[in-house]
């Protein structure tokens, strides 16, 4: 029987796939808790698309709060793309969640697991380890609902960059990069922006570079953001962690989720001093909602995080000795090649994934 603390999680499953996934993913956490120096105790909490249609509601007031009270959040999907605001913009209440709670970094792994086919033919391909860190309350998306439409001639938008945000995230980059080093990881960050161009990229740079400085052992490097796409797919096995603006690290967070399967294979953290949620990279995807067909692995990569985040928080290894149970668990399910997802041509489904994984707990 567990013993010790318990850590309150705060679930949000969300829309479609959101809800399939989650399903999935709690017993497992329940699974990895058992017999631990801790356990888990979870409430589950209205929100999105859905619930905003039937409601008027995207994020309920008491949904916010019992985030705001739990240890962490575990998220499913939210969004529909029929279900919009009256401005014409999705439901998308993770961007009110990371706003109101302060949840600057996103954190976005990329790591190739064995036995899973991947789109690039280099066999170095096998060694993409990468994480991508976003900054998540500002840059572009600090206009989201601010932006102006001129005599339905013209619209405007406005990239923000504070230094107080890009030295957070910067000293972030290099904190994880300093623990990833220690297993075995290159120890290196790469600024990535438009320094050329923007005189805001060029203000992220020359902050970042600050940061840099009281970093010594750990390498720093710069790459323009469209330098670094060409790179993703010319030489990806190259980077270990990549700090960014907030619309950049959207944008090439999906296409490192590429370069490991996909975006059921691509697990995340959005981190603030104070909050994690964690979810899984892809949305609530209508078009298989309900068909059992959604890979849940993502979402159990993102618990792990979750358990890996909370260990660093509370002083209780045991936690990480879970998460990375979890991740074994996963690894060894796809090196067995005895599961295959829909997404790689296979046909096993959400609950056939998450039995082999938990089999191999």
């Amino acid at each position: 029987m567990a013993h010790g603390r318990t850590f309150e999680i705060a679930v949000l499953p969300g829309d479609g796939i959101g809800n399939e996934v989650i399903d999935a993913t709690l017993p497992l956490l329940e699974r990895a808790a058992q017999g631990a120096p801790f356990s888990l105790r979870f409430s589950s909490h209205p929100g999105g698309a859905l619930h905003y249609k039937a409601t008027g509601q995207a994020l309920p007031e008491a949904t916010f709060e019992a985030a705001r009270r739990a240890d962490a959040i575990l998220f499913g999907a939210m969004g529909w793309p029929e279900i919009r605001y009256p401005d014409g913009t999705e439901i998308a209440p993770q961007l009110d969640l990371r706003v109101r709670l302060d949840l600057y970094a996103g954190v976005r792994p990329a790591r190739a697991l064995p036995g899973t086919p991947l789109p690039l033919a280099d066999p170095r391909a096998r060694n993409v380890d990468l994480v991508v860190v976003r900054e998540s309350t500002e840059g572009l998306f600090a206009s989201r609902g601010r932006g102006e439409l001129i005599d339905d001639a013209e619209a405007r938008d406005t990239m923000v960059i504070t230094r107080r945000g890009t030295e957070r995230i910067a000293e972030f980059a290099f904190r994880l990069a300093t623990r990833r080093k220690r297993r075995g990881r290159p120890g290196r960050v790469t600024c990535v922006d438009k320094a050329n161009v923007f005189r805001s990229m060029a203000f992220f740079r020359k902050v970042f570079d600050e940061v840099a400085a009281r970093h010594p052992d750990i390498e720093a490097r710069h790459n323009y953001i469209d330098a670094t796409a060409l790179d993703l797919v010319r030489k990806p096995w190259d980077f270990d962690v990549l700090v960014t603006e907030n619309m950049f690290g959207d944008i090439i967070s999906d296409q490192t989720a590429a370069l490991v399967g996909g975006m059921g294979m691509a697990p995340s953290g959005d981190i603030g001093d104070a909050h994690g949620l964690f979810q899984p990279c892809h949305g609530s995807a209508p078009d298989i909602a309900g068909q059992g067909k959604a890979n849940p692995t993502a979402t159990i990569l993102s618990a792990a995080m979750m358990l890996d985040w909370l260990a660093e928080r509370s002083g209780e290894d045991a936690l990480a000795a879970a998460g990375a149970r979890i991740e074994r668990a996963v690894d060894a399910v796809f090196a067995s090649g005895r599961i295959r997802p829909f997404e790689f041509g296979g046909s096993d489904g959400t609950k056939t994934i998450a039995a082999a994984v938990a089999s191999n707990l």
